[in-house]
């Protein structure tokens, strides 16, 4: 025992001694030296044993998340959130199973739960190719649904906070369907990181069956009791999508990304990325209608910043602006605009929509 626990230790101190040693070389050297910054000062300092358990199990569950989803970082992808309870049975399901479906034809990959309910029908209809499972072990209702069981693209975490993260960091679109106390938890933090600018911007769309009112009654109380008393801002409904269609709810993520491709700040200045170069008129257009989103200056056309230069996107066409950060809802109105500018054409009814 003494024997392996000092042959783990040689081979983790000469492990150090090359990452130290090649740390001014690395592509991400300065980041690798502060994260081993921090775990130095804190095994300086009196801190339990439970805290140490929750930082090496949230490094764990970090790692896990990495690896999987590492060689799908170029392809975009949708969270879906929604009940455990609802059956296979339920018209709500059908139609998670219907949007995932038709999701995934236009490019898009699926992350789920990996749970029943919304979980599994979102895994169904994608497909375990197109799918990914992000479980948790749980007292009740969250076993591994049969359709992600065994994949590879399935992560099992210990941690919700950790399972949160990849669940956002992973998505360029968040797609809800009616759901309980968690579904409702998933709501609302996607719109409060949208509103603070710390998600996105992505789409959120809200999802009822035809006819339904589930998220209609929702959004009745953030009106009457939030919008009502101040306490959120009218832009604030531009950060989510209400519908009970399924082309609308499709088109509402494909089209998000027609023209806009990501953002970035490099320092104050916030580098919005396009897929295709605005013209000199739509620019001046853009600071006609959204100067009231200045810090100062103007929205400028602009290549890839110096700080870009190594970027992946550094050859696509930008938009610089500084950004007021209090007014996301209006900068999804200005992203809205700008795919407008392109030619992204509608999806075409399906004949199995209803």
């Amino acid at each position: 025992m003494t024997l392996s626990t000092n042959n783990n230790q040689s081979s983790l101190v000469s492990d150090l001694e090359t990452l130290i040693k090649d740390l001014p070389n690395h592509q991400h050297g300065k980041l690798i030296e502060r994260a081993l910054g921090v775990l130095l000062r804190i095994a300086d300092e009196e801190v339990e044993r439970l805290d140490w358990k929750i930082l090496t199990t949230t490094l764990e569950d970090l790692e896990k998340g990495f690896k999987v989803f590492h060689p799908y970082r170029h392809t975009r992808k949708v969270t879906i959130f929604g009940s455990a309870r609802l059956s296979p049975q339920s018209s709500e399901y059908r139609l998670a199973v219907e949007f995932a479906r038709y999701i995934t034809q236009f490019g898009f990959m699926v992350l789920t739960g990996a749970g029943g309910g919304i979980m599994q029908a979102g895994n169904e209809g994608a497909g375990r190719e197109h799918s990914f499972g992000l479980n948790i072990e749980l007292p009740f209702e969250q076993g591994t649904n049969p359709f992600i069981a065994g994949d590879d693209k399935l992560i099992k975490f210990q941690y919700f906070f950790t399972r949160k993260l990849f669940f956002l960091k992973e998505s360029d679109a968040v797609a809800l369907f009616p759901g309980g106390f968690g579904t409702q938890d998933e709501a609302f933090e996607t719109l409060t990181l949208c509103q603070t600018g710390k998600y996105g911007p992505s789409p959120l769309v809200l999802i009822d069956e035809p006819g339904g009112d589930y998220w209609k009654t929702w959004n009745e109380y953030n009106y009457s009791n939030l919008l009502a008393r101040g306490l959120i801002s009218k832009e604030d409904s531009s950060l989510y999508t209400i519908t009970d269609s399924l082309a609308t709810a499709c088109n509402v993520i494909r089209e998000f990304y027609c023209v806009y491709h990501s953002i970035r700040y490099v320092e104050d200045l916030l580098v919005m990325r396009l897929n295709s170069e605005l013209t000199d008129e739509q620019v001046e257009q853009l600071n006609e209608e959204y100067s009231d989103i200045l810090v100062k200056g103007k929205i400028e056309k602009s290549c890839a910043l110096p700080a870009e230069i190594k970027d992946e996107t550094s050859n696509l066409p930008r938009l610089i602006l500084y950004f007021n950060r209090l007014n996301s809802g209006r900068l999804y109105k200005m992203i809205n605009q700008i795919n407008k500018f392109g030619t992204c054409l509608p999806i075409e009814p399906h004949p199995e929509w209803k």
